[in-house]
């Protein structure tokens, strides 16, 4: 039962001591044997970041062919320590990771294994720093953004689900998680119309999908006006890239306690779970492959959007 590992999540992550050999050690007690813990020392402190690997049946790391699924838990920090004590708003990527690594875990030790691999990544660091944005105030983060796309993102990845909470707007009024259209390597692409079947499947009622422009999916780092960090994985890997954005109807702060909503937690981890489920088996497209090679070819490459670009 997905709530249940929500719940749990939340509970191990309030934890003002907590820490990614926590994490480690909940994840491996379920059943799963390949997790890494590795603490970053970025310019404002340091963080834990966690990467967890299920192994499919079918799985390429094990001589398969299976696709492999990529979910990051995208935040700042988990908590805004000493200035604010417990769980920000922020957290909820990473207790989506954890929470979705500890199902998948639990399903691999009873015996449901998918058929491709999935990586799963987020970094832990409960007294992160906050930092100014319009319209309300952001988590800040002990590392840059590309110490976090190094640590979360492998070249193994066939297609990544980035997970962030992305309530800071005034663009997105619907409360539960909304997705993004599919990016890849600099193009905003159609959204996936698997990805809004399943997630009307496992919400029972119409998807949700929150706009995104060309100025969100370039790199942090270019002083340029972005959503949130929703989308900088796409800035680091040629594979597709869908945001999982946890809402809500009214602009919640980064840094506000007291705004984590299980309920929504949970079904962004079952649509995760899902995904996983059928992209493996090859049943789910993050995008046309043939689409995107006419684009291409009509128009050419927008890599150069996933650089810093001639920054002066």
């Amino acid at each position: 039962m997905s709530l249940k590992w929500t719940i749990e999540a939340i509970d191990l992550l309030g934890n003002p001591k907590v820490n990614g050999q926590d994490v480690k050690e909940v994840l491996v007690k379920i059943g799963l044997k390949d997790v890494e813990v590795k603490t970053v020392t970025g310019p404002n402190g340091k963080t834990d970041f966690v990467k967890v690997w299920i192994p499919g049946n079918e799985g390429k790391r094990s001589g398969g062919s299976a696709p492999t699924l990529g979910i990051v838990g995208r935040l700042g920090g988990i908590g805004a320590r000493p200035e604010r004590l417990g769980l920000v708003s922020d957290a909820d990527g990473g207790i989506a990771a954890v929470a979705t690594a500890m199902l998948l875990g639990d399903m691999y030790s009873k015996g449901d294994i998918l058929k491709g691999d999935v990586f799963i990544s987020t970094h832990i660091c409960p007294d992160a720093p906050t930092q100014p944005h319009d319209p309300v105030p952001f988590m800040g983060s002990p590392i840059d953004m590309a110490m976090a796309n190094k640590e979360e993102i492998t070249g193994e990845l066939d297609a990544v689900l980035s997970i962030d909470t992305t309530r800071g707007n005034r663009v997105i009024n619907h409360r539960g998680f909304a997705i993004s259209p599919t990016v890849k390597e600099g193009w905003i692409l159609r959204v996936s119309e698997d990805l809004l079947s399943l997630m009307s499947y496992v919400t029972g009622k119409m998807p949700v999908v929150f706009p995104i422009t060309m100025q969100d999916i370039t790199p942090y780092g270019n002083d340029i006006y972005h959503l949130n960090s929703i989308m900088q994985p796409c800035t680091a890997t040629s594979a597709p890239v869908v945001g999982v954005a946890l809402t809500s109807e009214v602009p919640v702060p980064g840094c506000a306690t007291g705004a984590t909503q299980a309920m929504d937690i949970d079904e962004a981890v079952r649509f995760s779970v899902e995904v996983a489920k059928y992209y493996g088996e090859g049943r789910v497209s993050f995008y046309d492959a043939a689409e995107f090679d006419r684009l291409i070819s009509l128009y050419g490459h927008m890599r150069h959007l996933q650089t810093l670009g001639k920054i002066k």
